[in-house]
C-alpha cells in the first residue's frame, strides 16, 4: 500500500472515472484526510494479522493517484511481476522500480519482470487489477472492456500468465446515458467461494449470461449488488489473509453501510468482513478499499 503525499482529484482520470467528485477543499486538506483514512485502514488490518508493507509516496513527480497501486503493477505466485499502461499522464509516474527492492528486501523472490508500458505509446492500456478481476485459483481472468481495458492486450496478458479470458462489457447510467464502468474492480469482486457483483451492469445478455456461467462452474455463490451499491463502492472489496490465514472480506464502511442484511449474511458464511471509513478518499480519488491494496503473491526467497 502506498500513503499518499499529494492526493488530490486527478483532472486526468475524470474524464472517464464517473466515481470522482469535486469538492471545495483545499489539496493540502484533502490530502491530510486522505493520509488519516489510509493509517486507520492499515490499522484495521494489521489488527486482524494481515500482513501489510507501506511504502511512503514521494512528493516528486507528482503522482495524486499514487494510493492506488493495484493499477500498475501485479505480482504472482511464479516470482512474475506485471507493469501495465496507464491511461492518465500523471498516473505513469507512479511506477517505481524502488518498490521492488523494498519487497525483495522484505524477503520476497522476484524471478522476471512483463512490462507492458510500451502500449501507452499506441494509446493502448489495461490498469492491471483495475481492469482485470483475477481468479488466480481457476485461472481465469475477467474483464470489462473500457479505454483502460483494450481487448487485445488483455488477451496478450492471459495468454503470458496463462489465464483463460472472460470478456465484456459493463456500463453505468451517467446524465441518462449508458457509459462504460472505467475498472472491472469496481463493479465486482472475485473471492474464494463467492462473487460480489453488479449483473445489471452487464446489459448484453449473452455476456451476462457467460459471466454468470463461469462463476458457477467454479462453484462461487453469486452475490448481486444493485447500481446504486456498486456507487458506493460495493464491488470494490478484495479477499485477503489474516493471522493463522484466516480470511477476510475488505471493503470500505460506505461499501459495507450499503449491503443489505441478506447480503452481509451471505457473504459471512465464508469470511469475516472488514471495513474502514474512505470517505475522502473514494469521493475525489473515484477508488475505494480494493484499489489501494496491490496484493503480493511472490514466493519467499
Amino acid at each position: 500500500m502506498i500513503r499518499p503525499v499529494n492526493f488530490r482529484m486527478n483532472e486526468q482520470t475524470a474524464v472517464n472515472n464517473y466515481f470522482q467528485e469535486d469538492i471545495d477543499v483545499k489539496n493540502s486538506t484533502i490530502n491530510s484526510k486522505a493520509q488519516q483514512e489510509f493509517d486507520a485502514f492499515v490499522k484495521v488490518l494489521r489488527s486482524k494479522g494481515v500482513n501489510v508493507i507501506v511504502i511512503e509516496d514521494t512528493k516528486e513527480p507528482d503522482t495524486p493517484d499514487s494510493i492506488f497501486p493495484n493499477n500498475w503493477i501485479s505480482f504472482h505466485a511464479n516470482g512474475t511481476v506485471g507493469l501495465y499502461p496507464m491511461f492518465a499522464e500523471n498516473r505513469r509516474n507512479e511506477r517505481r522500480e524502488d518498490i521492488l527492492d523494498i519487497l525483495e528486501q522484505n524477503g520476497l523472490l522476484i524471478e522476471n519482470v512483463v512490462d507492458y508500458t510500451s502500449a501507452e505509446e499506441e494509446g493502448i492500456f489495461l490498469e492491471a487489477t483495475g481492469s482485470m478481476a483475477l481468479d488466480r485459483v481457476n485461472k481465469k481472468a475477467y474483464c470489462a472492456l473500457s479505454k483502460r481495458a483494450d481487448e487485445d492486450l488483455f488477451i496478450e496478458f492471459c495468454e503470458d500468465f496463462e489465464y483463460s479470458p472472460v470478456i465484456f462489457t459493463a456500463n453505468q447510467s451517467v446524465d441518462g446515458k449508458r457509459m462504460p464502468i472505467y475498472h472491472t474492480n469496481v463493479m465486482m469482486c472475485l473471492a474464494t467461494n463467492f462473487s460480489v457483483i453488479c449483473l445489471d451492469t452487464i446489459d448484453d445478455k449473452k455476456e451476462r449470461k457467460n459471466v454468470i456461467d463461469h462463476l458457477k462452474q467454479d462453484g462461487k455463490e453469486i452475490i448481486k449488488i444493485t447500481e446504486q451499491q456498486m456507487h458506493h463502492f460495493a464491488g470494490n472489496m478484495l479477499q485477503v489473509l489474516g493471522s493463522d490465514d484466516k480470511k477476510y472480506l475488505v471493503m470500505s464502511s460506505s461499501a459495507y453501510h450499503s449491503l443489505t442484511p441478506e447480503q452481509i449474511e451471505a457473504i459471512e458464511k465464508y469470511c469475516e468482513i472488514i471495513h474502514s471509513s474512505l470517505e475522502a478518499i473514494e469521493t475525489c480519488g473515484g477508488g475505494s478499499a480494493r484499489c489501494m491494496m496491490a496484493e503480493v503473491f511472490l514466493p519467499h526467497s
